[in-house]
């Protein structure tokens, strides 16, 4: 009876998660922040990484401040790291498919805060990691995301057109 109960507690955690997903999809998003962060006291930082993982990747979608989304990212990527060290949790064949869209955001926030060779850095891990996601809805749209990413940054790593400046001209061969 007990393992039964030790099992319900994180259906439940992910169950609260995926109600505050939906209300911030619905357009809260203040609520949702402020919901996703009292799920984050409650877990501490020391709770369960794959939870860890999942709140804080979306806590991320909720702020306004493009430093703020970054550290709510980085977060992300280090409790799945704990869980690709094999530390915690079901262990990294779990995880390897969180990898695309983590590093997918933090190259988005780095290009935000105009750190275009960071954003680089994430958005080619990002393209690495794809290779392990399906060819499905999800996969797809992250492969399109990417894609889109890298056609912002330029062959050359800076951002072109993000608001950040004037789009570059392109030198003809």
């Amino acid at each position: 009876m007990a393992e039964r109960q030790e099992q319900a507690v994180p259906d439940a955690v992910l169950t609260r998660i995926g109600q505050v997903v939906m209300l911030h999809h619905g357009g809260d998003r203040e609520e949702a922040r402020r919901r996703f962060l009292e799920l984050w006291v409650e877990m501490g930082e020391a709770g369960d990484p794959l939870y860890r993982c999942t709140l804080a990747h979306y806590l991320a979608d909720t702020q306004d401040d493009p430093a703020d989304e970054l550290a709510w990212d980085l977060r992300a990527l280090s409790a799945a790291e704990e869980l690709t060290a094999g530390r915690s949790g079901p262990g990294p064949s779990a995880v390897h498919g969180f990898y695309p869209s983590l590093h997918l955001n933090l190259a988005a926030d780095y290009l935000k805060l105009g750190r275009c060779e960071a954003a680089r850095i994430h958005l080619t891990r990002a393209r690495r990691a794809a290779d392990v996601l399906a060819y499905d809805g999800y996969g797809t749209g992250v492969r399109a995301a990417i894609s889109r990413l890298e056609l912002r940054l330029g062959d050359d790593g800076a951002a072109d057109g993000d608001g950040w400046g004037p789009p570059r001209q392109r030198p003809t061969p």
